[in-house]
């Protein structure tokens, strides 16, 4: 295996006009090794994508599984962050929250599944996020459950406005979740002030446990922080793409 495999990479630029948001929004792709048209493959959208790409080294990640323990390879949208509105598109209680939903579901993915090769349905479909990232892949596929089905969350901002919908759904055995939790994460700094994310999050497992929704849960030493989530990707991935 040349010692480099791992961080070659395809990834493809995109800028895709949207008019749920009035303006246009960035797009990375990532086509895995030995990428073929003529195949299917899951597809991983990602909350604050480029982020995703430059400190969690998602494309680096998968190269290596894919390489070296035969995962089902995976394109990668890696969606880039409108900073200054972050807050109001990926929290429900956001002003821009219904927006950033529409292009997601009536834009992205049409977009996207025109573009390349990727599945089309919920159970090929995974969506990931960090911090209010995770927030915002939750809520999707709990509006969304014919779209989407599959989370994975890093440190989720699951604060109270989650935990009150949570509470009000009667069944949630349709969401597959992978949940990473730091155990350092009792005083996280947001835009609306200090929280204890390790016990929200443990307040969230419960809800989601008692309403049956397929879990995993891993609680580890670990701030907010990319250096934390980025050692941990290898196992959410895993968890949903399969070894062939």
């Amino acid at each position: 295996m040349d010692p480099f495999a791992y961080t070659k990479r395809t990834i493809i630029k995109k800028q895709l006009d949207s008019e749920a948001l009035g303006k246009e929004r960035s797009l990375w792709i990532y086509l895995p090794p030995g990428y073929n048209e003529l195949q299917t493959y899951p597809v991983v959208y990602c909350q604050d994508g480029i982020e995703f790409f430059n400190f969690g080294r998602i494309a680096t990640h998968t190269n290596y599984l894919v390489l070296e323990e035969d995962m089902e390879p995976p394109i990668i949208v890696g969606i880039a962050v409108d900073l200054p509105n972050r807050s109001q598109e990926y929290s429900p209680a956001g002003d821009r929250y219904a927006a950033y939903c529409r292009f997601i579901t009536e834009e992205l993915l049409p977009f996207i599944e025109g573009e390349f090769p990727v599945r089309n349905d919920n159970d090929g479909r995974i969506l990931a996020g960090d911090s209010l990232g995770g927030t915002v892949s939750l809520h999707l596929a709990l509006d969304y459950p014919e779209l989407f089905h599959k989370v994975i969350a890093l440190s989720g901002a699951f604060l109270d406005p989650t935990l009150r919908i949570l509470a009000e759904k009667s069944d949630l055995s349709f969401l597959d979740l992978y949940m990473l939790i730091g155990l350092e994460e009792n005083e996280v700094k947001t835009d609306w002030g200090s929280f204890d994310f390790l016990t929200f999050n443990r307040q969230a497992k419960k809800l989601l446990t008692d309403k049956n929704a397929q879990l995993v849960y891993k609680e580890t030493n670990g701030r907010h922080i990319w250096g934390f989530w980025q050692n941990e990707l290898q196992e959410a991935l895993k968890h949903f793409l399969k070894s062939r």
